[in-house]
């Protein structure tokens, strides 16, 4: 089958070449903001639609979602974590972790899934699982660099960042 032809992306105006499954309708490119602003042509393309127009609106939608709500009072506090493989992930080596941390780390980490997928979340900018997860592991990343630095060779990413070789309180005789 020949390849389709390249088309470029309505977000970002670069070139790609469609995938061959969706390659009549694709207009945007699978970078992330790309893919960001295809959704929210999509949604304005939806609700443009008149018989969509009050979809959300109106006393029946309100009794269907305050409905919703009273038969699921705790549907916003999940049980579980929502990235199940990143979690497991970063306590997977919980005894390496231990040697280095004591306790204390540990303790957040097993306790508090829901603190730790909120400070994810909140260092990645986004609630989408797939950012949360990205995230977890340039964290997991950094934190292996930095308990085992024999294994990281110079020229990394953080081999510009070097330590002050003053103590906290600045430079001698301040």
């Amino acid at each position: 089958m020949p390849k389709p032809r390249k088309r470029k992306c309505l977000h970002c105006h670069v070139f790609f070449r469609p995938d061959q499954r969706n390659v009549k309708t694709q207009k945007y490119c699978s970078q992330p903001e790309c893919r960001k602003a295809s959704k929210a042509a999509s949604q304005r393309r939806w609700l443009a639609k008149e018989e969509n127009q009050n979809y959300f609106r109106g006393a029946d939608n309100v009794a269907r979602v305050q409905q919703w709500r009273q038969d699921h009072p705790k549907y916003w506090q999940r049980s579980k974590p929502l990235q199940d493989h990143s979690i497991s992930e970063l306590t997977e080596h919980q005894d390496v972790i231990m040697r280095f941390t004591g306790n204390a780390l540990q303790d957040l980490l097993s306790d508090y899934h829901t603190v730790f997928l909120g400070l994810l979340a909140q260092l990645s900018g986004s609630a989408l699982q797939d950012e949360i997860v990205a995230t977890g592991r340039r964290m997991q990343q950094l934190g292996q660099d930095i308990l085992s630095p024999a294994n990281c060779k110079t020229g990394g990413r953080y081999d510009n960042q070097q330590a002050s070789p003053y103590s906290a309180h600045g430079p001698p005789g301040t």
